[in-house]
Order: C-alpha cells, then structure tokens, then sequence
C-alpha cells in the first residue's frame, strides 16, 4: 500500500499538531528536493503573502487554527508553512496534477473518482487520515505532508465528497488561499452549503472541484478562480484534468501543459461513451487508461509536469451512504472504507 491510513481525533489545533508531527520527519527533504519549494522562495516576506494571511484569518478562523496547529506540529515558522499552503496562489505551475471523473448509473448510484497527481517523490510517503473534529463533521482525505487536506480527494461524516484538481490560472487576486477554501469545503453538511461557500468566498487561487452527497442527487464541477467562480451542475457523466474547461472561463488566461490538454480529451472519449449501466469498475478503469504518449494513468519518471500518480480513489455515492475505495496503479482496492460510519 503506497500509503499509511491513521485515525486523529481533537480540536482544531490538535488536530493540526498531530497532521504536522505526522509529516516532520520527511518534510526538510521533501523541501529540499523540490523545485516548486526553490521557485516560492522569493515570496519569503513578501507583503502579498501577508493579504493571503489575513483573508484566510477573517473568512476562515476554524481552519486558519487547524493550520496554525500544523505548523506547530512541523516545527516550522508559520510564515514558511504558510508559503508552503499557498504555493499554488502565489506560482502560476505547480506540481500537483490530477484528473477527475463522475457518472450517474440508472439505479440511483452516483460515482466520482480521481487520479491523485503530484511530485513523484511523495509515492509511498502520503497517508490517508481520519480524522474526527469537535466542531464539524469530520473527514477522511488523501494527505500530502505539510499541506492542509482537503486540496485532494476527501470525504465528510455528512456524507459530502470532494476531489480537486489543479488549476494554472495566470492571474492573481487577493483573497483566501486555495487550499483553505478546499480545506473549509469537507467541514459543510450539504452539497449546497458547500456550493454557496464556493460561490461566496473570493479566492486567490484556481482549482475545480468536482462535489457530491449522500443527501443529494446532484452532482457539481466547480471552477474557482481568482477572483471568480463557474458552477455547473453535472449531468449523467463528466471528466476534468488541469485546465479551465467551462464556457464561462475556458478563454480566461491560464498554463494548458501538453499533458493535461492529453488528459481532458481522453477522459471526454471515454465518457463520452458510457452507458447508463456504467458503474465503478469502468470508471476505475478509465482512470487507470494508459493510452498515448501522455496518459491519464501516470507513471513516468520523466513526466513532462514533474507528476505522477499517487494514488486513485473511487466514491459510490447512494442514498445515506459513501464507500471510499483507493487503489495504487491496479484493478484491487487497497482500502475500503464506509465514510459516514465513525470508525471503531
């Protein structure tokens, strides 16, 4: 299993300690041999950094504590680890990748899955956490070390489920960081608070989010931007990589790397011809399609974004209830988990 499930319970800055001590002893060589880390450098002071800060304060002073804990937790200063957070706010290319799917079935299911891109140093050094909130619904999400869940594949105890995928907008606008609108999105009890949230919280920088219930039948791709926002509520199936795709912001500047242009027009093909009897194991296997010089499946050292996949999650969205199945690069879960249940 290229990852390590751990359960963490308590408040806010509790939990953020025990994510930070959980990624100290790997995070000064993660930093070291990243070159997004060597880019952000520059920032270190820069007054922009200190606008994120304060936005993120003021819109979201839960997360902002949990984040605060997390830095205690690594051990390092809160201006380093909040450079870190809002690296995709501050650097138009970033290694953190992606590819996202969902479908409708006829008998009610809904399904999202996600290919979980990043730096390749990270394969095998991430964990899947569990974790249990005084004040909120609690979640389970993919963790990358140092950075706050929720800007990857996650889940609520309310049954909301999110997966994101980078965006490389090249604008910048002041607002709250990227990762603290994704983190603050898995605390919301509804698909439709969670939609409000994102329509209402100005934001500095670009992800999608592709969103569903267990409460709701609808599902949502959500393009935030800097600055702006496009909703679309999904009909019966729908993929997205690493850019822009939605009428309303598709022509708005941003980074489309070769790869993610490969991405988006395979992962049209292959829903394009699903059936309405499609479920998961179709699903799964278009996230593990490893057609092209460039494929969804993403395993080369030499991949021209500096990622590769990390690990695939599939959600079976019913009526009351979300199962969580990740896999690492083969057609057997790894894990399944009932994410409404509280854990023993």
């Amino acid at each position: 299993m290229p990852y390590k499930h751990v359960r963490i319970a308590g408040t806010r800055r509790q939990v953020g300690q025990a994510l930070g001590k959980l990624a100290r002893p790997l995070m000064s060589a993660y930093l070291d041999q990243s070159e997004t880390w060597e880019t952000l450098r520059p920032w270190r002071g820069h007054p922009y950094l200190d606008a994120l800060a304060a936005q993120a304060k003021a819109a979201l002073p839960a997360v902002w504590e949990e984040f605060e804990g997390l830095a205690e937790g690594l051990d390092m200063p809160l201006a380093d680890a909040l450079l870190w957070n809002c690296r995709g706010d501050l650097l138009h290319k970033t290694t953190d990748g992606c590819t996202s799917a969902a479908l409708k079935s006829a008998d009610g299911a809904r399904w999202i899955g996600h290919n979980e891109d990043g730096d390749p140093y990270l394969y095998g050094r991430c964990h899947l956490v569990d974790v249990a909130l005084d004040d909120a619904p609690g979640y389970l999400g993919f963790y990358y070390p140092g950075s706050l869940p929720g800007h990857t594949f996650g889940a609520n105890r309310a049954g909301l489920v999110q997966t994101i995928n980078n965006l490389r907008a090249r604008q910048r606008h002041e607002g709250v960081p990227r990762m603290f609108l994704a983190r603050a999105a898995l605390d919301c009890a509804t698909l439709e608070e969670a939609v409000q949230l994102l329509r209402a919280t100005p934001c500095a920088g670009g992800f999608h989010h592709t969103l569903g219930s267990a409460q709701d039948a609808r599902l949502f791709s959500v393009e935030v931007l800097p600055g702006d926002v496009s909703i679309q509520e999904i009909g019966a199936r729908y993929g997205h990589a690493n850019h822009m795709i939605h009428a309303d912001t598709a022509a708005l500047p941003q980074v489309v790397t070769d790869s993610s242009r490969a991405r988006q027009h395979r992962i049209e093909g292959i829903v394009d011809s699903w059936s309405p009897a499609t479920g998961g194991a179709e699903l799964l296997a278009a996230l593990h399609d490893t057609e092209g010089e460039l494929p969804i499946l993403r395993t080369d050292r030499d991949d021209p974004d500096g990622e590769n996949t990390l690990a695939t999650a599939v959600f079976e969205i019913r009526d009351g209830e979300v199962t969580l199945r990740v896999y690492d690069r083969k057609p057997r879960a790894d894990i399944a988990l009932d994410v409404m249940n509280d854990p023993d």
